[in-house]
């Protein structure tokens, strides 16, 4: 079953594709659903931006196991957006 909930866990565990693929399915079905709709222009827009992913720190992200470090993740992830 193809949920918001399983593309959000793809989408997290660096499967862009698949998860872009299910938010598309979701929006098939139900045109009006804004959340697959941001999530397939965030995605997108990602797919351009990003050819790569920074090993090193999906490694620390899968691995974090307190606020520290989520805390030295997101610093990490705003400057690489900004």
């Amino acid at each position: 079953m193809q949920t918001l909930t399983l593309a959000n866990i793809y989408e997290l565990q660096g499967l862009k594709d698949e998860a872009l693929e299910i938010y598309k399915e979701i929006l098939k079905k139900d045109p009006s659903n804004t959340d697959a709709k941001i999530a397939i222009r965030r995605l997108s827009g990602m797919r351009k931006k990003f050819l790569g992913v920074n090993k090193e720190m999906k490694d620390f992200f899968v691995k974090m196991d307190d606020k520290v470090e989520f805390y030295e993740f997101e610093r990490w992830l705003l400057k690489s957006w900004n």
